[in-house]
């Protein structure tokens, strides 16, 4: 098993399974990460890697919907990711598709769960690729430092929300 834990988040890749479960205990409310996680507005200002920046964030939040976002970078390439609401119960659970576009046929499901406790929310992010092959692509991509990276951005946000 390949686990990376930072001071804050938790990333699990088990040998043989296709899932990444990625965890992060947030200092705020789960009404208030769930919040961040679905609304536009909020996602622009931390989803995806710092030198990254939101240029397309697309919603049609409701299950069947569909969602689309562009992360561009500093020397212009764009990388679209995107996919389609299954499951939403606020502020408990997310259940959507993820695909990057440069990697068609290789989508995955993830679901969120958020749990409050003492004011605090636990964030679990499993993804569950259609292959090992699929997530072990994931990874290799840069997939760890992103997630580090975009939960950092996450928390930064929280500290400023009400």
């Amino acid at each position: 098993m390949t686990e990376r834990i930072t001071e804050k988040t938790s990333i699990v890749v088990e040998p043989g399974k296709p899932t990444v479960v990625i965890t992060r205990v947030f200092d705020a409310p789960r009404r208030l990460v769930f919040e961040a996680w679905t609304k536009p507005e909020h996602l622009a200002r931390w989803w995806g890697p710092r030198d990254l920046t939101l240029s397309v964030c697309e919603m049609d939040f409701r299950p069947g919907g569909a969602w689309r976002f562009v992360l561009r970078a500093p020397d212009g390439n764009d990388y679209g990711f995107g996919g389609e609401y299954r499951e939403i119960v606020p502020p408990e659970r997310l259940v959507y598709t993820f695909r990057f576009d440069g990697a068609p046929g290789a989508e995955a499901v993830e679901t969120l769960t958020f749990v409050e406790k003492d004011g605090k929310t636990t964030l679990t992010n499993t993804m569950l690729h259609t292959s090992v092959e699929n997530r072990d692509a994931h990874v290799r991509s840069g997939m760890e430092e992103g997630v580090l990276q975009t939960m950092d951005r996450l928390a930064e946000l929280l500290g400023t929300m009400s």
